[in-house]
Order: C-alpha cells, then structure tokens, then sequence
C-alpha cells in the first residue's frame, strides 16, 4: 500500500446514492456520489454542516467544508466512477476521506497564472489541513484529511 502525506500548518502530524439518501451516525458521515454528479457537491456540504454542528471546535468548520468540496469535486472530475465521501466526527477533531474508484494517485501540481482556477485544490488541503495524505486502496485511492485542535492524529 503506497501512502504520501503532508501537513497544513504548525502542529500538523501525520454506501449510499447522492440522491439525498445518507447516514449520520454517532459522528460519522457516508454518502456516495455518482459518477460525474457535480450536484452532489453542495449536498455533501450541506450534509457535513449537519454534522459539524455538534463539534465544539466551530473555527475549522468552514475550512473543513471548504476542503471537502474540494476533495469531492476532484474525484468526481478527474475520475468516472464516482466516489464515497465519509466523514468522522471524534473528540480529537475530524477526519474526511474521499474513496474514488481510479488507482492512479494524483502527482504534485503546480498551476499557471493561465490555469484560472483550475489545480489548487490539494494546494489548499495541504495549506489548511492539520494532516492530510492520500493512499492506494484495493479498489482505487483515498485521500484524506485531518482537521482539530492542534492535531488530529487521534483518530
């Protein structure tokens, strides 16, 4: 099993349809996302606000919302079998994971003042993420990130 990580800032360590359908259970999120569905971003989104108002660390919540977009919205462009998004809410912070279908892991990537908007996207999850990393899966790739207080390897 292949896994890089990487970390945001100081202290930074180490199946369902996207038809509306999902699960919020004892802190965790799981929702699938079809293939090429860009719809299911802003539910995703909305979904995870759900969850992040139990978390007593209000501050990482829109960072945490920001970079989950993100991750989706990759999987869902750069592969074509859509993806599973989970999301666990622990005492030590939070931990998304977005399970695409495609074994490829993505290189290092620098954008263009040509780009536009295109390519930032681990750019900002390696900026603003207390852990990150992405790692082979049986049946594709994960990437993931952590988001706490200080450091979330706890969990």
């Amino acid at each position: 099993m292949t896994e890089r990580q990487g970390g945001g800032g100081p202290g930074a360590t180490g199946a369902f349809r996207g038809t509306g359908a999902r699960a919020v259970l004892h802190g965790q999120l799981r929702r699938r996302v079809g293939r090429s569905d860009l719809t299911a971003v802003p539910e995703v989104r909305r979904a995870l606000r759900e969850l992040l108002g139990h978390w007593k660390h209000r501050g990482p919540a829109d960072v945490a919302e920001l970079l989950t977009c993100e991750l989706v919205t990759n999987a869902l462009i750069h592969t074509d079998q859509g993806a599973v998004v989970t999301a666990t809410l622990a005492p030590a912070g939070l931990r998304v994971e977005v399970h695409d279908f495609t074994p490829m892991l993505p290189g290092p990537y620098v954008p263009s003042a040509d780009d536009g908007t295109h390519g930032r996207g681990l750019l900002l999850v390696q900026a603003l993420a207390d852990a990150w990393g992405m790692r082979a899966h049986e049946a594709g790739k994960v990437v993931w990130f952590e988001l706490g207080s200080g450091t979330a390897q706890g969990l």
